[in-house]
């Protein structure tokens, strides 16, 4: 049961919305002017709902003030006035929600549970943390697959040989590298960065060893490389897997004799200049598909760094969560989203963990991010550790694997239906009644 405060000048409006609050098991307290509403407001309120148009006043600016004094109380804003403007205005200054009149009684009473979870969730739900927060580009993990990382990132700062960093898509490649860069000697030199995969060989050679003017078309000038650039420091070679076999040569050289020329030149330039490449693609000798010259290899990988999947340090998706909180306006994740968060497999890796919980904010207007915030992937058990559906109900008694299963298939089911229990209930191949009687006894009955 909730507290629930009306505001609406019209008074059959407020008496409708009263019974069909209490209906639903709330508490409701109905007034027709922003003056009462403003004596009404208590700390027990979960949810209010806000006409827009009051005898005394606008019910935007009341909404403003609300949040300007750090009210966090959900309101839902239900007005006669749907013009794009006024949606946009409110969303934007923290509404929870926005309907019509005449209203869809079982969509708001839907909206008025969603608030209510969400009020109750930030009530409950602690802070992810009261540290700082990492800086942006800092790797994160406390898991012992990132202790063996750091370790080997303190091993290659000390020297001053090439390094190899191997790993899926999305694993930190870059910020590795940095790091390593960041802990050596050459820490005061520059760190340059180029991604092999995002130039066309055509251009490639410029870029990496520069021009002199004249070199060809367009060539007015001479240019310095990117190996020119990072003199005295660290070049990093993202992608290296891609890069083609002439200009493998050109790198293998190098490294073998630290020199090399300006395309149309003939002076030989000395490279002071570590080089740290990183790939996904298979690079080893021996490996189905290995792009690299065997010798290049051998060159490159006098220290090799494997970055583990996210899929294998799951113990550090709350930093990582906590991290991408820090850039947005959400607090906190609730419990079933946290579990969902470190049950997926995450083929993107930490890349792809940072970029759902960040869009999760970005959607919801709420200082908690629940589990129907986050994408539909993360609620497919067939995601769940690469696993088939069944993986992972197997290990639970029967009676508990099916509640399980049928509260995954509800809440995937609302997902679909965009909330809409009428919809839900049609997908599932139930009555709508029954869908209630299942939201009561798996804790959904606020929307979860």
């Amino acid at each position: 049961m909730a507290t629930i405060l009306v505001i609406d000048d019209e008074r059959g409006i407020r008496e409708g919305l009263s019974r069909a609050l209490t209906a639903h098991g709330h508490t409701a307290r109905a007034v027709g002017t922003l003056t009462e509403a403003r004596a009404a407001l208590t700390d027990d309120l979960d949810c209010v709902l806000l006409d827009l148009r009051l005898p005394d006043g606008d019910g935007m600016t009341f909404l403003r003030s609300l949040r300007d004094a750090g009210e966090e109380v959900p309101v839902i804003v239900a007005t006669a006035y749907g013009d794009s403007a006024r949606t946009i205005e409110a969303m934007r200054i923290g509404a929870f929600d926005y309907v019509t009149k005449p209203f869809d009684l079982p969509a708001l009473m839907e909206a008025v549970g969603r608030a209510v979870r969400q009020r109750s969730l930030a009530q409950t739900t602690p802070r992810a943390s009261e540290e700082p927060a990492a800086a942006p580009g800092t790797l994160i993990g406390t898991s012992a697959a990132m202790l063996a990382v750091w370790k080997l990132i303190g091993r290659a700062s000390a020297t001053e040989a090439p390094v190899l960093i191997t790993g899926e898509t999305g694993t930190g490649k870059e910020l590795v590298a940095r790091a390593v860069h960041e802990h050596s000697r050459r820490a005061r030199g520059p760190f340059i960065a180029v991604n092999l995969a995002a130039l066309p060989p055509s251009l490639l050679e410029s870029e990496l060893f520069g021009h002199e003017k004249g070199a060809f078309t367009g060539a007015a000038q001479r240019r310095p490389g990117r190996m020119e650039l990072a003199e005295g420091g660290t070049l990093f070679l993202d992608e290296i897997g891609d890069l083609d076999l002439p200009l493998q040569t050109r790198l293998l050289r190098v490294l073998q004799e630290q020199g090399y020329e300006r395309v149309g030149g003939s002076e030989t330039l000395r490279a002071d200049v570590r080089i740290i490449a990183a790939t996904h693609k298979p690079v080893r000798p021996g490996q189905p598909g290995a792009t690299l010259r065997e010798d290049l290899y051998y060159r490159l990988a006098v220290l090799e760094l494997e970055l583990p999947p996210l899929r294998a340090r799951r113990s550090d998706i709350p930093l990582l969560v906590q991290h991408a909180l820090s850039s947005t306006r959400a607090r906190a994740v609730s419990e079933e989203a946290m579990a969902l968060l470190q049950r997926y497999a995450w083929p993107g890796n930490v890349r792809e963990l940072l970029h759902t919980v960040q869009r999760a904010a970005a959607v919801s207007a709420a200082e908690v991010i629940d589990a129907p915030d986050l994408p539909a992937a993360l609620h497919d058990t067939s995601e769940a550790g690469g696993e088939g559906a069944a993986g992972a109900y197997e290990d639970m008694p029967l009676r508990e694997a099916l509640a399980a299963l049928e509260k995954h298939l509800i809440v995937r089911a609302l997902e679909k239906a965009g909330g809409n229990r009428a919809e839900a209930a049609r997908i599932l191949g139930i009555a709508r009644p029954q869908l209630y009687v299942k939201l009561e006894e798996h804790g959904l009955r606020g929307g979860g």
